[in-house]
């Protein structure tokens, strides 16, 4: 049972979401098709698909990117499922016929979320209420693909996590993010020109055990659903 997770930055690993997957007996493959785009996939042996966090659009005329949207356009209608996380997020709500485009502020750093009451009694998230801090770091949103119900939302962007059918899921903040993962985006930043955007540097450890247990619970609840759904 193997998971195809999609990198678009070279450095990038799974964060939280590994070990989850470890823990079930899912094995993951990263596929970067940023490198190769038309590498070979047998995308229908996967148990499941993960699209990762990314400074590129979603409307972005790349051939990997069209080619990771029909992939997803798939693996939605033949019920495997799907986690996308920011850029990751985007690509999903895209595929499933929405809108992406500019946010009105960039999120990075530590915000709330607030969990809807559709979360409450969602398969990943069950038990959650009122708001949890976790890390963002983006300046795109999207809207609702139709027939998706949200998940979670935040101050300066309402769309921050929603679930498509019963195995769609994405996640516009980051609860992979390992503390060693934002340091290293910090630093990134700051190379980068992101530093601006940042105003005072986020600190990885603010409310990094949180995230963890969070990552946990929505990550473990994702890869039991893997393995469910490929029995």
């Amino acid at each position: 049972m193997r998971v195809l997770a999609f990198r678009h930055v070279p450095s990038d690993h799974l964060g939280w979401i590994a070990p989850a997957l470890e823990a079930r007996g899912v094995a993951f493959e990263y596929i970067d098709l940023f490198r190769e785009p038309e590498a070979p996939i047998d995308s229908g042996a996967a148990a499941g698909l993960v699209l990762m966090r990314g400074p590129m659009s979603a409307n972005h005329e790349l051939a990997y990117i069209r080619r990771e949207l029909r992939l997803i356009e798939r693996a939605a209608a033949g019920g495997t499922p799907v986690l996308g996380v920011c850029l990751g997020a985007q690509l999903v709500a895209k595929a499933l016929g929405a809108r992406v485009y500019r946010n009105p502020v960039k999120e990075v750093g530590w915000f709330p979320v607030a969990w809807t009451e559709a979360a409450r009694h969602d398969t990943l998230l069950a038990g959650l209420s009122g708001e949890d801090t976790v890390f963002h770091w983006h300046g795109e949103t999207f809207d609702l693909p139709a027939g998706s119900e949200l998940l979670a939302s935040s101050r300066a962007c309402r769309n921050q996590a929603f679930r498509w059918g019963e195995s769609v899921y994405g996640f516009q903040f980051h609860l992979e993010a390992t503390p060693r993962m934002i340091s290293d985006w910090v630093r990134q930043g700051l190379s980068g020109g992101d530093a601006g955007e940042m105003g005072a540097l986020p600190d990885p450890q603010a409310n990094a055990a949180r995230l963890g247990e969070l990552a946990t619970q929505v990550f473990g609840r994702w890869a039991s659903l893997v393995v469910e759904k490929h029995r």
